[in-house]
């Protein structure tokens, strides 16, 4: 069942399973907004799915399985590889049966988001009619879901700023696939005003202690959140997220050079979640840890004063 998307609560088994559904991962109990995820196991056999008040995505992971789906009045009986992906509009109902184990990243989005977003680009929302489509393939989209994957796998859960950011390009990709839309590359790339920019990044700096949710930059910047992603990269080079992550781990850093503070102390003060969150994404990110920092200003920080 490589592609149903509905809560377990609503799944209706209608042959004897060897066990049932069983959620490894999930994004309940962490305030997402917008969008819900969890990474399923699901056994072989069929499961029927009533249709939800949700659009629905379901991404397969691991070794391939025959599936005979059936959906909005099409059957389609396929081989289900890593990476394909089944869209299910809201309000649609179908059935899905495989003939072996397999795991599925199941994605349920707002309908709403979907309107805002349209709007947001300019498009008229009425004209947005996802439909039934099975074993899409799909790179903007496959990348989505590792995206999420490996979020909801984390020991620590992402900012809130980076699913939101998430959120937003999902709904956007599946637009531009509604609506067929292509980017035009004559056109001059928008970008943030002078103003808009400095107010952004002096906001960041100022904050970085704090959560930097997408929606309080975009009232920040005066833009939505869709277009504050969009005019931000093309301004900086950068996502939002990712521009809010150097940001944390540049001062966590002048801070250890420049103070005495304890790490744990650092990290709060940056903007991480916790000792580890911090020594973990400043390893990613500048390929060092606290530790090795510390290390090379060692013989000055005997010198240096702890703040206040």
């Amino acid at each position: 069942m490589a592609c149903q998307t509905q809560d377990r609560a609503t799944m209706t088994l209608s042959s004897p399973l060897p066990s049932a559904p069983t959620i490894l991962f999930s994004s309940a109990g962490r305030g997402w907004s917008g969008l819900s995820a969890d990474f399923i196991h699901i056994p072989r056999g069929r499961v029927e799915v009533p249709g939800g008040d949700m659009h629905r995505l379901g991404m397969h992971f691991g070794p391939p399985v025959k599936a005979d789906c059936r959906c909005d009045g099409r059957r389609l009986q396929r081989v289900q590889k890593a990476g394909d992906i089944d869209i299910v509009p809201a309000g649609v109902d179908g059935s899905w049966e495989d003939d072996a184990d397999c795991r599925i990243l199941r994605l349920s989005l707002e309908p709403s988001l979907i309107t805002r977003v349209a709007g947001e680009l300019g498009r008229d929302a009425a004209s947005v009619e996802l439909r039934p489509q099975m074993q899409v393939r799909d790179p903007r989209l496959e990348a989505i879901g590792w995206a999420i994957k490996a979020d909801l796998e984390a020991d620590v859960p992402s900012d809130p700023l980076y699913i939101d950011l998430l959120a937003n390009a999902l709904a956007v990709r599946l637009i531009e696939t509604a609506t067929g839309s292509v980017r035009d590359e004559g056109r001059s790339v928008p970008k943030l005003s002078a103003r808009q920019l400095r107010l952004l990044t002096e906001y960041i700096e100022t904050h970085l202690d704090q959560a930097l949710p997408l929606a309080d930059l975009a009232a920040v910047a005066g833009l939505s959140a869709t277009r504050l992603k969009l005019l931000f990269k093309n301004s900086t080079g950068l996502p939002v997220h990712q521009y809010v992550i150097r940001r944390r781990v540049e001062h966590a850093r002048a801070l250890m050079t420049t103070t005495r503070m304890a790490a744990s102390e650092i990290a709060v003060a940056a903007g991480f979640a916790h000792q580890s969150h911090m020594a973990a994404t400043m390893r990613r990110v500048l390929g060092q840890t606290p530790g090795e920092i510390l290390r090379q200003v060692g013989e000055f920080r005997p010198n240096l004063q702890k703040p206040g």
